[in-house]
Parts: structure tokens; C-alpha cells; sequence
């Protein structure tokens, strides 16, 4: 005799054949594939203004690759900005320098 209370093993579902057989697997189901990721930044310029005009302004340009510079004064941020606009060309690790190499 069966002294215990736990219902019988359910058995597996037949497998489907046929023209309907994937709809029950595709519905509710959402896909696993992601889109391709955004881009990595590989360098980042900062640059403070105070919104006083006799106040000096400052900057930071720092890359992945090493490279981190900072100025300060209108002059300074100036060059910096400049600096930081042409840095990919001789960047190792930016895409963009190969791209125009390789044009």
C-alpha cells in the first residue's frame, strides 16, 4: 500500500509534428539576440565656465590610451580644446585614426 501523498510523476508532453508545431514555442518567447552595443568612449574633454566673465575657466582632456591634460584660463582651454580635436589621429586605440589611414 502507498502511504504517501505526492501526486504521480507527470510524464512529458508528445513532441508536435506538422505545420503548427512551432507556434507554441514562438509565442511569449522573446528573443535572446541583442542588439550591437553602443560605442565605447575612448576619450572625454570637460571643460568648466563659471558664469562670472573675470572667472577662469578649466579643462581636463583625458583618453584611454594615457593621454590626460588640463588648463586652465581662456588661452589655455583654448589649446586644450585644439589639442583634444586632433588627439585621435595619433591615438592608438581610437577607431577613427585607422578609418582615415586606411581611406
Amino acid at each position: 500500500m502507498n502511504t504517501t501523498s505526492r501526486p504521480p510523476a507527470a510524464t512529458p508532453a508528445a513532441a508536435k509534428t506538422g505545420v503548427g508545431a512551432g507556434v507554441a514555442a514562438r509565442k511569449g518567447v522573446l528573443s535572446a539576440v541583442r542588439p550591437d552595443p553602443q560605442p565605447v568612449p575612448v576619450r572625454w574633454l570637460h571643460i568648466v565656465a563659471p558664469p562670472s566673465f573675470s572667472a577662469a575657466p578649466s579643462a581636463r582632456s583625458w583618453c584611454r590610451c594615457g593621454y590626460d591634460h588640463t588648463a586652465r584660463g581662456r588661452a589655455g582651454v583654448l589649446a586644450l580644446i585644439e589639442a583634444h580635436t586632433h588627439h585621435p589621429e595619433h591615438c592608438p586605440q581610437s577607431s577613427h585614426a585607422e578609418g582615415s589611414k586606411a581611406a
